[in-house]
């Protein structure tokens, strides 16, 4: 039997990602991912769009979620907690999302004035034109890139953007309790993303965020080199947690394929998500 391979981490152009959800389906189908994770930073209204076309397509789609956390054992005192089978039409969900969009769109705000006083050549509606409700650093690097003020987005990161840097903004950020609440409110699963990127690798942050709520790792990304992943499997097992896998896809960026579906994360891995979300709803 052909192995089936997933991809539950997945950005559309409804947060900073180049592809529509329907695109993103489109692109499953292509390259032979048979389940994807929707996972747009603080919104979820490409979800729908994703379901109506998996449907059409045969692409399993997982609602799901992107949260930004203040977590201080980190480079930019910052995680992302994932939210996996959420109900995207909650209420509550969506007006804490709806307080987090309002606050994403000051401060995009902020980084452009930052930048106009850095004398970029930019305007309000370079970067505010398509009314995007999760607007991020990845909207105004490409916008720098499009305009030729630098040659490539992570030009844009390491002149301007990026942590410490010129036109630096931060963001606002919930706690890692909070975000989870948000989460388990909505009939979610709460996973830690990428926390090779962000977190101090030692297992006194990872127990911490076990204490809050935490049920699962995104052990496999693009960015995790094998030991890391060696490493995360290990901590996943030693806590009893989910493992989960996603390449963060946010489309092409300078020039570069599309990530999505460059991991080969085996359908297993959902189907244990799966296994424990029955749980939860039989409990």
């Amino acid at each position: 039997m052909k192995e089936e391979y997933i991809d539950l981490h997945v950005h559309t152009s409804y947060s900073d990602g180049i592809f529509t959800p329907k695109e993103v389906i489109e692109y499953c189908k292509k390259v032979g991912v048979v389940a994807v994770g929707i996972t747009d930073h603080d919104n979820i209204d490409g979800i729908e769009e994703a379901l109506i076309e998996g449907e059409k397509l045969g692409v399993e789609v997982v609602p799901g979620v992107e949260i930004s956390c203040d977590f201080k054992d980190t480079f930019e005192e910052e995680i992302h907690i994932l939210g996996y089978y959420i109900d995207y039409k909650d209420t509550n969900l969506k007006q804490k999302l709806k307080f987090f969009q309002e606050a994403r769109q000051k401060r995009a705000y902020k980084i452009f004035h930052k930048l106009v006083s850095l004398g970029v050549p930019i305007k309000e509606e370079d970067v505010f034109k398509n009314s995007i409700k999760s607007i991020g650093r990845l909207h105004f690097a490409r916008v720098l890139k499009e305009k030729k003020i630098v040659s490539s987005i992570k030009e844009a990161f390491e002149l301007y953007l990026g942590y410490g840097k010129p036109a630096y903004e931060t963001k606002l950020k919930v706690s890692p309790q909070e975000a989870v609440s948000v989460i388990v409110e909505a009939k979610g699963i709460p996973i830690l993303a990428h926390p090779y990127l962000e977190i101090s690798m030692d297992a006194k942050s990872i127990k911490k965020l076990i204490e809050y709520g935490i049920k699962g790792i995104e052990v496999y990304h693009s960015k995790h080199p094998k030991n890391i992943i060696d490493e995360l499997s290990l901590l996943a097992e030693k806590y009893n947690l989910l493992i989960t896998g996603g390449s963060d896809c946010h489309g092409s960026i300078d020039g570069h394929p599309p990530l999505l579906g460059s991991l080969k994360i085996p359908y297993k891995i959902l189907e244990n998500i799966k296994i424990y979300k029955e749980t939860l709803v039989n409990s």
